[in-house]
């Protein structure tokens, strides 16, 4: 599927040059259900309209996709400020059961994970370290408090991963496609914190999640997470290029660059040397 930056630049490049034919021809008039307005300066602003079906929407962006297993073939791209090598990543998602994970730098493994409902087990093999943990780890490494494993399997083939509602969000839709966002903050309660989130999500016109922005609005801690280049792939529509945001007190980028998909069944061995220290989440 072509790139939705591209497509947006060019719905805005011909959309502004029909308005400005048209304001010719009209004395400038446009009609009602235009995409563009002008402003006194002649520049283009995108209009937002409230969207009447609310039922088709939900219906696209909610139902998860039907398969029992997806293997992703994936290069990725850790930015922390220190470096990390690229890593070849395979990623195996048994659905509602576990994600497992094995990750290569130069054809070798260096690290290993699997997470289950239950928590996440990962082990690096170049420190020879291990975590044994629940969703509190995961938490800790994108700056919020909600991620549970649904969330993460969700994250990963670019679905809505946050509760959103017709009472508590606004929906629109423009020439780019359609807007979900909170009217009011969003608190999210788990056993340790409570945390309320202003949350934007941003959808194609064929309903594929572009993005996903979360605030806290007490904190300066903010996860950006967004998709593109989705393609069909067995009926089931799969982003290929996934990026990653954390900001805040902890700040970095993770780039996943999906090169291939597959449905077919796989082995994921997981165990821990008996030599590995683990490591204690605080």
């Amino acid at each position: 599927m072509k790139n939705w930056i591209i497509a947006l630049s060019l719905i805005h490049l011909v959309t502004s040059c029909k308005t400005r034919n048209s304001a010719k021809k009209n004395d400038r008039s446009i009609k009602a259900d235009s995409a563009f307005v002008l402003d006194d300066n002649k520049s283009p602003k995108v209009v937002s309209e409230p969207v009447r079906d609310k039922f088709t929407f939900f219906e696209h962006v909610l139902i998860p996709p039907a398969f029992e297993q997806i293997k992703i073939s994936s290069k990725v791209n850790v930015q922390t400020g220190s470096f990390v090598p690229a890593l070849d990543a395979t990623i195996y998602i048994e659905k509602d059961k576990k994600v497992w994970m094995n990750l290569q730098a130069f054809i070798i493994t260096v690290a290993r994970g699997i997470a289950t409902p239950e928590g996440i087990k990962g082990q690096d093999k170049t420190s020879k370290t291990y975590i044994d943990s629940d969703f509190d780890y995961l938490n800790n490494l994108l700056n919020v408090n909600f991620i549970d494993y649904k969330a993460l399997e969700k994250i990963l083939i670019g679905r809505t991963f946050v509760k959103i509602n017709d009472s508590q969000f606004t929906l629109t839709k423009n020439a780019q496609g359609f807007k979900m966002e909170s009217n009011v903050n969003q608190k999210i309660v788990t056993d340790e914190k409570t945390r309320e989130y202003k949350i934007i999500l941003q959808y194609d016109t064929n309903y594929d999640l572009l993005s996903v922005s979360l605030k806290d609005v007490l904190t300066p801690d903010e996860l950006e997470i967004s998709y593109s280049n989705w393609e069909e792939i067995n009926t089931i529509r799969l982003p290929k290029n996934v990026k990653i945001i954390i900001k805040g007190s902890k700040s970095s980028q993770i780039l996943l660059e999906n090169t291939k998909f597959d449905f077919s069944r796989i082995d994921t061995p997981y165990s821990v040397p008996s030599s590995y220290k683990k490591i204690e989440i605080r």
